[in-house]
């Protein structure tokens, strides 16, 4: 028989059995759907994770101060001196702003709201890509001068005077007060950078509110992508050598944050993609009980081939090909259904849905090899029967 005879035959067995068929295949159905639209969610999860931090600029860095296990803060560790001298001394720097952290609630007209204020400078507008929606930013004079002047987010805004234009607007902070100069526009991407609502105010006016002056961290911004490392290096040493404490200082950048999350989101796709192939291999199972069944129910159909003519082989191959083509139509059923899956999460996510063609050339190989490995024990138990033995079973 020439191998098109082998596969006619091979279809004409499936649809003469369409239930047991499909019920056989349901498995490798199961498993090649869930692994590409594990994998197809991955990829378009991690491209749209990088897009957003891409957004929020490749070229931002960080700089804290390492406390040693039992090491309390100390006053000084980070100044606003420190800032001028950095930036002075690293040209790779574009932007550099002192971040002082403080958790309160603002009180306005019509409400109040529990937000995170951040004394700062107005670098931070640069650094972050922070786009505002009403008024301006904090500015250099607004330091220099001591206002108490404060940047809100819309809903916070929202929050605190309803539908009133918020601008010029006073809120009460404990026992101080100050006056909204600007809104920022709420984050529309898919991912936040803080969840919380964030307030801005300038560094002198946090020193008020805490009564002592304290820099947390530092945030900056390098020229380009790749002066990141040189800035925060020579950033780390300046600082190091300006407070003589050496490996008090550590940095991390957007772009190790990036690679943190692409990893993670590779892990977890591996893991999912693994628990989804056990599926597969219980389909490979029931694809070999299958055509166990299958070989007892067709002996004096062997018996006949072989009287008339037909070689071990042929029967071997007969058997292996009906089982690859099994494994090949649950493939397709499970590709079709993989995208689907993969298409309706990517639409309510909001990201797009890449399935790509080596996902799918690899999902039918492995059927095709499921078929082919589950497929040789049956196809050798049919060749290696006796024609006359198979000629007498009824």
């Amino acid at each position: 028989m020439s191998f098109w005879e082998v596969l006619i035959v091979a279809f004409d067995n499936i649809r003469s059995n369409k239930l047991r068929s499909f019920l056989t295949t349901l498995g490798i159905v199961i498993g090649i759907a869930a692994v590409i639209s594990v994998v197809a969610i991955g990829q378009g999860g991690r491209a749209m994770l990088i897009n957003e931090m891409e957004k929020m600029g490749t070229n931002m860095f960080a700089v804290w101060v390492n406390y040693n296990e039992g090491e309390s803060w100390r006053p000084g560790d980070l100044q606003v001196n420190d800032i001028n001298v950095i930036k002075e001394a690293v040209p790779e720097i574009e932007y550099l702003a002192p971040i002082s952290y403080y958790q309160g609630k603002l009180r306005g007209n019509k409400g109040e709201e529990s937000v995170l204020i951040m004394g700062t400078n107005y670098d931070l507008l640069k650094i972050r890509n922070l786009q505002l929606a009403q008024g301006r930013f904090l500015s250099e004079d607004d330091e220099s001068a001591g206002r108490r002047v404060i940047v809100i987010e819309e809903d916070t805004a929202r929050n605190l005077f309803g539908s009133e234009n918020p601008l010029g607007q006073r809120v009460v902070i404990g026992s101080n007060s100050a006056v909204v100069i600007g809104v920022i526009k709420k984050d529309s991407s898919a991912i936040s950078f803080d969840s919380r609502q964030n307030a801005y105010i300038p560094l002198a006016f946090m020193d008020q509110l805490r009564r002592y002056q304290v820099i947390s961290e530092l945030w900056g911004s390098a020229v380009s992508k790749e002066d990141v490392d040189t800035a925060m290096e020579k950033s780390q040493t300046i600082l190091e050598r300006r407070h003589n404490a050496p490996d008090h200082y550590y940095t991390y950048s957007m772009e190790q944050e990036m690679q943190s999350a692409n990893k993670i989101i590779g892990i977890m796709s591996m893991i999912i993609s693994c628990i989804a192939g056990i599926s597969l291999l219980v389909g490979g199972i029931g694809v070999m009980n299958i055509m166990l069944v299958s070989v007892t129910e067709r002996t004096r159909e062997i018996g006949i081939r072989m009287a008339l003519g037909a070689r071990r082989k042929d029967v071997l191959v007969q058997f292996l090909v009906e089982s690859v083509v099994l494994c090949l139509l649950g493939g397709f059923i499970g590709t079709i259904l993989g995208y689907g899956g993969a298409f309706v999460v990517a639409k309510i996510a909001q990201w797009p849905p890449l399935v790509s063609w080596w996902t799918v050339t690899i999902a039918f190989a492995f059927s095709a090899g499921i078929g082919l490995f589950f497929g040789i024990y049956p196809a050798n138990q049919a060749a290696k029967l006796d024609p006359i033995e198979a000629l007498r079973r009824d």
